[in-house]
């Protein structure tokens, strides 16, 4: 396991990508809470693991504390990740991600918007409704969807296994309350920030519901 910068620049490592089995990040370290396991061996938390010959993968639990130095770091991207924790939770991990992003790193956070759900419900026509649905069909992904709009606004609280939806504010919230009062913040639109690297991350298929925020640590671009 990396643990400085050093390690990481050893590693070919600028970056990590949080909830990702496999980043696509050509020097990303990809992470999750669930374990990887073929026929005959399985991961563990501790190594770092070379994933089809090409991504890095270790597993992390980011209810406890990173595994990484201060400002060893460049770049974190989570993406659909914060939602899947307790307020209490997403606060503590959003502190160890500013603890260990250098001068001028970058944090990309994208989620489900809470406020595109509201205005969805709203909308008499429905529109963002039935284009989530039909997205959701041709993709595969969740249960199948009513045309009820308290069905859609309930099923982005109680599937997926979702602890805590938001929207702008929420996220601005919860990074304030981690301490990052120095950053820039900056609302975002999909595959567009300050690195196009990291912002080239975003995938397609949650493009409608997402909301993208970037927290740029003090010292780098804005």
């Amino acid at each position: 396991m990396p643990h400085t910068h050093g390690d990481f620049q050893e590693l070919g490592v600028t970056g990590i990508e949080f909830a990702a089995f496999r980043t696509r990040h050509p020097h990303g370290l990809g992470t999750d809470l669930v374990g990887l396991h073929t026929d005959h061996e399985a991961t563990r938390p501790g190594p770092v693991y070379r994933i089809d010959g090409t991504g890095l993968f270790t597993q992390l639990d980011i209810g406890r504390p990173l595994p990484f130095a201060d400002r060893s770091v460049d770049w974190v991207y989570a993406e659909h990740l914060i939602e899947h924790v307790p307020l209490g939770t997403a606060v503590h991990w959003l502190a160890e991600v500013r603890r260990i992003l250098r001068p001028g790193g970058v944090l990309r956070l994208t989620t489900p918007d809470l406020a595109r759900y509201i205005d969805g419900y709203l909308d008499g026509s429905e529109q963002f409704f039935r284009r989530h649905r039909r997205r959701l069909r041709t993709m595969r992904v969740g249960p199948p969807m009513p045309e009820r709009r308290a069905f859609m606004l309930n099923q982005i609280f109680y599937h997926f296994g979702h602890r805590w939806i938001y929207d702008e504010a929420e996220l601005r919230h919860v990074l304030d309350r981690a301490g990052y009062h120095e950053f820039v913040i900056e609302r975002r639109e999909f595959q567009i920030g300050v690195r196009p690297d990291v912002a080239d991350l975003d995938t397609a298929f949650r493009k409608d519901e997402s909301i993208y925020l970037e927290a740029v640590a003090p010292g780098g671009p804005h």
